[in-house]
């Protein structure tokens, strides 16, 4: 994974979750990778995906059993994109109207472009 400097680094690896869990390839109810084994797959310091799981904790997407690891919720995939819509509605479409209004674009020609795609 190669990670870009517009955002900070522990939420690029929740992102990299997020995307993990809705595609499927973490399965709820199953074990994830440890800190140090994503550290290592990601080639990054385990304090900083440390922090990237407490995140993933406090949302409720993983839990801890003591001994075992972390485990994916079963309600996972409902939250993270509850989660991804609401970043999609405060920050990527505050974004895009504030480069709309700059470009004079309009919405009825944004609309036109989406249908296309």
């Amino acid at each position: 994974m190669e990670f870009s400097t517009n955002k900070p680094i522990y939420r690029q690896i929740i992102d990299y979750c997020f995307g993990r869990i809705l595609t499927g390839e973490w399965k709820c109810g199953e074990r994830v990778p440890s800190v140090r084994e994503m550290s290592v797959e990601l080639s990054v310091n385990s304090h900083t995906v440390l922090k990237a799981y407490e995140y993933l904790q406090s949302e409720g997407l993983i839990v801890s059993r003591r001994g075992m690891g972390f485990y994916l919720e079963s309600d996972a995939p409902v939250i993270v994109n509850r989660l991804r819509r609401e970043e999609f509605f405060s920050t990527t479409l505050v974004h895009l109207a504030s480069e709309m209004q700059l470009l004079g674009i309009t919405s009825e020609e944004l609309h036109e472009h989406l249908k296309k795609l």
